[in-house]
């Protein structure tokens, strides 16, 4: 979604050279990013303050004499650097209460910014300006060369028609469709002629291996590829089943079509980015409750959603 923002930065400066600042996690992912120049990982986990780290990464970012930083989390750490960094512009939400830190900080209007991208590109125009329609669509790049070495490392066939699942989300439980439901799936495109790759971090593992159980000829990928060999072997993909997770978001912006997924979360709030994208969810009074464990412990909302609905949408 933050490369809507670098898209709305180059149409206002074509001349403009927009580098990243990332986590180790996401930071690579804007080497595939058209219209950015470098990538800066900040080398801190996720939730971590670290202000010695931070302190030390923006000293180094002041040598590069930025003109401008948006800074896209909410949270005070991560308005850190740029300060520090001495970046005369720096724009952002108010978020928690970052007076000083930002010297251009908007407050939030939720009623007319309701989607996540809509808030980013918000902060590339001046206040209170109407965002520019159509608003730009997220593009990652594909490693020809690199995704053919992944597929021979990883000894995978291209003879068949692939529909990739990815089980995982980081935010929590309420938003991973059950592994039963995705082995079910994968039983009966598999029957259907299409072979599976199942696609998440190390951290999936788990999901992996509980979809590989039930359905053992799928391929289970899990853990084996990094962030983007994974982009690189979604290309390949006919379509992709996904929860709202950040792999959503990468198949979107590849145009690969996708069956997204909604449980705990709202597709009002973080869409799958793509006008082809089929979007499946239950209605029910308790969703979208966007907590990361299903508070009443039935995860009605995703256990109630089909295989045979997924299957539907994907013929």
């Amino acid at each position: 979604m933050a490369h809507a923002l670098v898209q709305v930065l180059l149409r206002q400066g074509a001349d403009a050279e927009v580098h990243l600042l990332a986590p180790p996690a996401t930071a690579s992912l804007g080497l595939r990013m058209p219209g950015v120049a470098q990538v800066h990982e900040l080398p801190v986990a996720h939730g971590e303050l670290d202000l010695r780290r931070r302190r030390c990464l923006g000293l180094a970012l002041r040598r590069q004499q930025f003109d401008a930083a948006y800074v896209l989390p909410n949270s005070f750490k991560s308005a850190l650097a740029p300060w520090w960094a001495r970046i005369p512009k720096r724009t952002g939400w108010l978020g928690e209460a970052r007076y000083g830190l930002l010297n251009d900080w908007r407050r939030l209007n939720r009623r007319r910014y309701p989607k996540m991208v809509e808030r980013f590109m918000a902060l590339g125009h001046p206040p209170g300006a109407p965002l520019r329609a159509p608003a730009p669509k997220p593009v990652l790049n594909v490693d020809v060369e690199q995704r053919t070495a992944v597929v021979a490392h990883l000894g995978l066939s291209l003879e068949k028609p692939v529909i990739a699942l990815c089980p995982g989300a980081e935010f929590g439980s309420a938003k991973r469709w059950p592994p039963e439901h995705f082995a079910a799936l994968a039983e009966t495109q598999m029957q259907a002629g299409r072979q599976i790759w199942v696609l998440g971090s190390p951290n999936d593992r788990e999901l992996g291996a509980a979809v590989a159980g039930r359905a053992p000829a799928v391929k289970d990928l899990t853990g084996r590829t990094s962030l983007l060999e994974a982009v690189d072997l979604l290309s390949l993909a006919e379509a992709v089943v996904t929860n709202d997770s950040g792999l959503m978001h990468v198949a979107c912006a590849l145009s690969v079509q996708v069956v997204a997924l909604f449980g705990a979360t709202s597709p009002d709030f973080t869409p799958p980015l793509s006008a082809t994208a089929k979007i499946l969810e239950k209605s029910l009074d308790c969703r979208p409750c966007f907590q990361p464990v299903c508070p009443l412990g039935h995860l009605k909302c995703l256990r109630d959603l089909k295989p045979e609905a997924v299957a539907e949408a994907l013929s």
